[in-house]
């Protein structure tokens, strides 16, 4: 019985390695089946929403005293740094260089989402508050998520995509997929799948 129990395990474990060895082959020779490169994006988007992460702002909020903090008073929240602004500046050059146009530009109210949408230079940006940090609880998370998700719902697929400045809290609720400062998610409302893609 122990022999036999032995077999099977050993049965398994050669099947999960052999399960790895192809799943890793076919990332190589395939690509990342969850990546999306931007010449793909201009050619046929995923989805229709672009979430991009506000670009490097170091520090903390309200150096972590949530009374003190005050949506309209950048001085209470972190901000951009030199490295920040320079970077959101580089995104908006290369969606330009890769032919994207946005129909609509929304962002956080926050003072580091702001400011990175505005360096993008791609239009007119909107203040939508449903895309607000739930910091320490100042706005209601689960509020904020209902209203995206009503925004999501009522999106034209026909238009050109919209792009969502907004902090990794808010991506990862919606889509599921973790980001760094300046990177970006394709969320497909429909589906509800979501794509990470390269800005590069």
């Amino acid at each position: 019985m122990i022999q036999l129990n032995h077999i099977k395990l050993s049965f398994f474990f050669k099947n999960v390695i052999y399960f790895l060895f192809f799943y890793l082959m076919s990332i190589v020779v395939f690509g990342d089946p969850l990546e999306l490169n931007l010449e793909e994006f201009s050619k046929e988007p995923h989805g229709q929403v672009l979430f991009l992460r506000h670009t490097l702002a170091p520090g903390f909020d309200a150096n972590g005293v949530p009374e003190k903090f005050n949506i309209h008073d950048c001085s209470t929240q972190r901000n951009l740094n030199i490295t920040g602004r320079k970077h959101a500046k580089e995104i908006g050059k290369i969606f330009v260089k890769n032919g994207i146009k946005f129909k609509k530009i929304y962002t956080s109210q926050w003072c580091r989402c702001i400011e990175t949408a505005k360096l993008l230079n791609l239009g007119q940006v909107i203040l939508e508050p449903s895309l607000n940090s739930g910091f320490r609880g100042i706005f209601n998370k689960e509020i904020s998520l209902l209203s995206l998700r009503k925004i999501l719902n009522r999106i034209n697929y026909k238009d050109d995509p919209i792009l969502m400045v907004t902090h990794y809290g808010t991506i990862l609720a919606t889509t599921g997929i973790f980001v760094n400062s300046g990177e970006g998610v394709v969320y497909n409302a429909k589906t509800k799948k979501s794509k990470k893609i390269l800005l590069k």
